[in-house]
């Protein structure tokens, strides 16, 4: 998959296709069945299929006080887009001279002139444009001017919940990780470096492997995880079981908020590789030990939960695969 930053980037070969614009954060099954739109009317036009989208996200800009709440950075957002058959992820720059765009700029300067599009998918809910004046009735109506088809699809339901995420984030920020993995349609996941710490695990016969939360990512429920933890291994991941910590380390005045992994039965050198931690379930709040041993004989109580439901197969990594109805 390619991925382009602007619009004056695009190559003959990826104009008059199909495009699916919105933030996707999360990439759940809405977003998918947006994404599966986009590539089936691509198909019809043979043209290619493309996810239209801003960085960054539009709150951010707006909402500079809120607290993090990014589900998919933009490297997660981009794999699972490419696992979903997207030939090119259109990343944008949104700033404040692009919000106060009118919504007809958006359409005739990108979709009709950057992109020649043929098909463009937007979700039930979707606005653009300079006081949120674009919608998907706007874009039909320019589509018959312009001369390219629009879909507008209707919200996505799993088990009666609408696939939303905003949903997804209460669930998330409540433990509910499994829940959120439904409306997802994947496990949720943390990734980035692993990075040296203070060694603590290591000491109580427990080593972790830490990584540090981005600024703007989404701060799950603090507390004790059963996680499944994955490391990129000749251009694929390889996933291991394990037990996650993550928040503030309240028993040694911990500064800043960690995720410190526990794999089972593993002994290798990761410090400096790329490693992603997905979520499965939420075992217990993070809280402050007594001592030493007080922690010791709670780790492996977790680690012995953690195991046994791991060891289930509704909790194997391709419960969930991306791009599935």
């Amino acid at each position: 998959m390619r991925i382009i930053r602007h619009i004056h980037h695009v190559s003959d070969e990826l104009r008059g296709g199909a495009v699916a614009v919105g933030n996707f954060d999360g990439l759940h099954r809405g977003h998918q069945a947006l994404i599966r739109q986009c590539r089936a009317m691509a198909d019809a036009v043979a043209g290619p299929a493309l996810a239209l989208t801003f960085e960054p996200h539009p709150r951010s800009l707006f909402q500079t006080d809120a607290p993090p709440f990014r589900l998919t950075p933009f490297r997660s957002k981009a794999r699972l887009l490419a696992k979903l058959g997207v030939d090119c992820l259109a990343s944008l720059r949104f700033d404040l001279d692009v919000s106060q765009q009118p919504a007809e700029n958006f359409i005739q300067d990108i979709l009709v002139q950057g992109l020649g599009v043929k098909h463009v998918v937007v979700g039930y809910d979707f606005v653009f444009g300079h006081h949120r004046a674009g919608n998907g009735a706007m874009l039909q109506q320019f589509g018959s001017r312009h001369g390219f088809e629009v879909s507008v699809l209707e919200p996505v339901t799993h088990d009666d919940d609408v696939c939303s995420s905003t949903i997804i984030r209460v669930d998330l920020e409540t433990g509910r990780c499994r829940r959120a993995a439904e409306l997802l349609g994947h496990w949720w996941e943390i990734e980035g470096r692993v990075r040296g710490g203070e060694r603590r695990g290591r000491q109580l016969g427990f080593p972790t492997a830490n990584l540090h939360l981005r600024d703007t990512a989404l701060r799950p429920a603090f507390g004790v995880y059963a996680i499944r933890f994955g490391l990129e291994e000749n251009g694929d991941t390889r996933w291991y079981p394990g037990v996650a910590n993550l928040g503030q380390r309240p028993t040694f005045d911990g500064q800043g908020i960690t995720l410190e992994s526990h794999l089972f039965d593993f002994d290798a050198d990761i410090y400096g590789r790329h490693a992603r931690v997905a979520f499965i379930e939420h075992l217990r709040p993070e809280r402050k030990f007594d001592g030493l041993e007080a922690i010791k004989a709670q780790i492996a109580l977790d680690s012995e939960q953690a195991r046994q439901i791991l060891s289930d197969p509704v909790n194997a990594q391709d419960k969930f695969v991306i791009g599935q109805p």
